[in-house]
C-alpha cells in the first residue's frame, strides 16, 4: 500500500513538467475505473446495472467536459495514466486494510504513521536516480539567490504540507467509513474545482460540449448518492429487523401476543357455529 501510494503521488507531481492542469485532471480521472476493477477483483464491490452507469457517466461526462480543452503530452500522460493505476490499487487496499477491525487501523492517524516512512522509501530511490546527483553537485542549492526567496518556498512548502497532511486525513477518514469507490466519486467535485480554476486561472477555454459533459458528470455523481442513501435506508431497515428477532424479550412478548390471538380464535370458532 505504502509503495503505491507513494509512486502514484510521485509520477502526478512528475506529470506537471509536462502537461497542464486540465490534461492531468482528464486522465487522472480515469482513476475511478482502475478503483472499481480492483474492488470488484477483491470482492469490495458487487456487479450491479446501476453502479456501471454511475461510472460510465462520470467518465464519459469528464472525457467530454475536458475534450480538447488542452494540449496532448504523452510522456505526461503515461506518467498520469500509470499513477490512476496506481491510485486504483491504492485506494482498494486502503478500503481492506482500515476496514479490517482484526488490525486496528480504522482511525486516519494510525494508518498515516505506519504509511510516511514507508512511503519515504518508496520514493527515494526515484528522488536518488532522476534528482539526488544533479541536487547534490549544484553550487547553488535550489537555484536561490537570496534568502527570502528560500524562506518563502520553504513556507509555501510548509502550507502545502499542511495541505496534504489535511488532505490525507480526510481521505482515509472517507474511507474508513465508507468505500474506495464512493471516495474517488466524491473526489470527482474536486476535480471539478480544479477544471474551473485552471479556466479562470490559466486561460483554458470550454466549449459548450465541455459543458455539456460537466452536466453528465454531475448526473453521475447525483445518481451515485440517490444509491448510496436508499441502500443504506435499507441496511438500517435490515439491521434493525435482526435487532429486534434476536431480543429474547421481545420474541417472548411477540409469542405471548401470538398464542392471545390463537385462543381468541378458538374461542369465536364455536360460537360462530
Amino acid at each position: 500500500l505504502a509503495l503505491s501510494t507513494s509512486l502514484d503521488i510521485g509520477l502526478s507531481n512528475w506529470s506537471f513538467l509536462y502537461v497542464t492542469v486540465s490534461l492531468y485532471t482528464m486522465t487522472k480521472s480515469s482513476a475511478i475505473l482502475f478503483i472499481l476493477l480492483f474492488s470488484l477483483l477483491f470482492k469490495l464491490e458487487e456487479v450491479r446495472v446501476a453502479l456501471l452507469l454511475v461510472v460510465l457517466l462520470i467518465a464519459g461526462g469528464l472525457f467530454m467536459f475536458t475534450y480538447k480543452s488542452t494540449q496532448f503530452n504523452a510522456q505526461g500522460f503515461v506518467l498520469v495514466l500509470c499513477a490512476s493505476f496506481l491510485g486504483g490499487i491504492r485506494w482498494t487496499l486502503t478500503q481492506i486494510l482500515m476496514q479490517k477491525a482484526d488490525l486496528g487501523l480504522q482511525n486516519p492517524i494510525d494508518i498515516m504513521f505506519h504509511l510516511q516512512p514507508l512511503m519515504f522509501l518508496g520514493l527515494f530511490p526515484l528522488f536518488a536516480v532522476f534528482e539526488g546527483l544533479p541536487l547534490s553537485i549544484s553550487e547553488k542549492l535550489f537555484h536561490f539567490h537570496e534568502a527570502g526567496m528560500l524562506f518563502s518556498l520553504v513556507g509555501k512548502l510548509f502550507l502545502g504540507g499542511i495541505l496534504a497532511f489535511g488532505l490525507g486525513f480526510s481521505e482515509f477518514l472517507l474511507v474508513s467509513r465508507t468505500s474506495s469507490l464512493t471516495l474517488s466519486i466524491a473526489g470527482i467535485f474536486k476535480e471539478i474545482c480544479i477544471l474551473f480554476l485552471a479556466t479562470h486561472l490559466l486561460g483554458d477555454r470550454l466549449s459548450l460540449l465541455n459543458w455539456l459533459g460537466f452536466a453528465v458528470c454531475l448526473s453521475g455523481i447525483s445518481l451515485h448518492v440517490i444509491l448510496k442513501a436508499m441502500n443504506s435506508k435499507g441496511e438500517k431497515a435490515l439491521k434493525l429487523h435482526k435487532e429486534a428477532s434476536s431480543d429474547p424479550d421481545l420474541e417472548l412478548l411477540l409469542r405471548h401476543t401470538e398464542h392471545g390471538e390463537k385462543e381468541e380464535e378458538d374461542v369465536e370458532t364455536p360460537q360462530q357455529h
